[in-house]
């Protein structure tokens, strides 16, 4: 077990740490990609909060665990799946299979975040212009980051169930809901660390369930139990809880049926309204789509949210490479135009730390959200959406439009920008002064002239429509 831990934490670290994927993995075929159909939901009170939540646009999610003790790769490492097996050998070669799972469970007993502080994460959050949470309850190693009573395995159950805020997602929770966050809760279908899914007498050979479920009935039927009772948990003692996030697509009708519409019903009597994430399971319980590290090309019609990381890895890692700020921003306006929200993932450290690098990413992206934030939040999209570097969003009564111009990294802006029709009406007005700029109309095509001066950054103009 000693040289498992040297060599783990040797310079092979950094190495496939991304458990869902980046931009460059796809091809590995673990990235959850959008289903192909949606199907509305009826109940009037989700509808409400679906448009409330398209209101809201950004979103940040955390994947903490303990995965984040040695900055590796989460829950993923335990799957014998060839591309996981690949992975785990490169960071821990030569390591049983068996030792390695032993090691990775017993992270539990290093997993001790005395620095974690929820309402500095929340403040943090707040200035960053986020305007929702999804917070990892529980990821697939069973590892829970709330005080569960069906389970030991938690992060109230080791050394840190002394600390004040031991019970860390009711704390999270109260902090961000203070701030005026939507609360959404992620939580894994699949436990790899119950006796119950994983069978520890049996061979673990992929993600699913490791018995015949028929041949089984009565464990499969305290799987059940135990997963219903741990989201009835989650819903009925942590207050106002806007999104349950499933994870685990896998993990349904009908070979591994966990009985998710009676789940659903019971945790919406708690919980009115509650917006369900079934991920990739399309139907009643998918009442939005999750694309996974991308974008969709084109607008949607239906509701849907990019998860997206900031760094290179869903999870802290000790050697990150950060996306720019600038990247942020012009990643969350392509997702607006596009009909969409953007959850973007920040992997805090084992001691609880939101590291400097990413707050200052976070600043800059606040403090422009702060002066153009009327062309993103409680927007919906436009029919002539996108044109070059420019997109465009609308007010919800469709009376004014906003013409963003998306600034790429390491440009400049021009002294005009132009786009065909979106035919202005009066007034154009840029936002981060609210003074009004020139523009021309002729031949169909918009020419604004930009003000001398102005910070070079994305930028955004606000006018009513010429409507015909």
């Amino acid at each position: 077990m000693k040289r498992v831990l040297l060599v783990i934490t040797g310079s092979m670290l950094a190495l496939c740490l991304h458990a869902q994927g980046d931009f460059s993995t796809k091809k590995h075929g673990f990235v959850h990609k959008s289903s192909s159909n949606y199907e509305w939901p009826t109940d009037p009170q989700v509808l409400e909060k679906l448009d409330q939540w398209q209101d809201l646009k950004f979103g940040i999610m955390f994947h903490w665990g303990i995965y984040s003790v040695p900055g590796i790769l989460e829950s993923w490492g335990l799957s014998s799946e060839e591309y996981f097996t690949n992975c785990r050998k490169k960071i821990a070669p030569n390591t049983p299979y068996g030792e390695f799972k032993s090691w990775y469970w017993g992270l539990a007993k290093s997993f001790n975040p005395t620095k974690f502080n929820p309402d500095e994460w929340a403040e943090i959050m707040k200035r960053a212009g986020f305007k929702y949470l999804i917070f990892t309850t529980k990821h697939h190693d069973g590892f829970c980051m709330f005080d569960s009573k069906y389970t030991n395995y938690s992060i109230a159950k080791g050394p840190y169930k002394e600390n004040k805020y031991s019970n860390i997602v009711y704390h999270l929770f109260n902090s961000f809901r203070q701030q005026g966050f939507k609360i959404g809760a992620y939580f894994s279908k699949p436990d790899w660390h119950c006796p119950y899914y994983w069978d520890p007498e049996r061979a673990t050979p992929n993600r699913h369930v490791n018995y015949d479920i028929k041949r089984h009935p009565e464990t499969w039927a305290k799987y059940k139990q135990y997963t219903a009772n741990q989201i009835d948990e989650l819903m009925s003692d942590y207050g106002s809880i806007d999104i349950l996030w499933l994870d685990g697509g896998w993990v349904r009708k009908p070979h591994q049926d966990i009985d998710i519409d009676n789940i659903v019903d019971k945790a919406r009597k708690k919980q009115p309204g509650l917006i369900v994430v079934d991920r990739t399971v399309v139907g009643r319980n998918e009442n939005y789509q999750t694309p996974e590290l991308s974008i969709p090309k084109e607008q949607r019609t239906h509701p849907w949210e990019s998860c997206i990381t900031l760094s290179d890895t869903w999870g802290w890692n000790p050697n990150p490479k950060f996306k720019s700020a600038t990247w942020v921003i012009n990643t969350l306006i392509e997702i607006t135009a596009k009909g969409g929200c953007l959850a973007l993932n920040v992997g805090p450290t084992s001691e609880g730390i939101i590291e400097e690098p990413v707050i200052k990413r976070l600043k800059t992206v606040g403090e422009w959200l702060n002066k153009n934030g009327e062309a993103i939040y409680a927007t919906r999209p436009t029919s002539n959406y996108h044109q070059d570097k420019v997109w465009f969003t609308a007010e919800k009564n469709g009376e004014r439009l906003y013409a963003i111009y998306a600034l790429p990294e390491g440009e400049k802006l021009p002294e005009y920008i132009e786009w065909e029709g979106n035919k202005p009406k009066g007034a154009m007005y840029l936002l981060q002064s609210n003074k009004r700029v020139k523009y021309t109309w002729k031949n169909g095509k918009v020419k604004v002239g930009l003000p001398k001066g102005i910070k070079n950054e994305a930028i955004a103009l606000s006018f009513k429509v010429d409507k015909p």
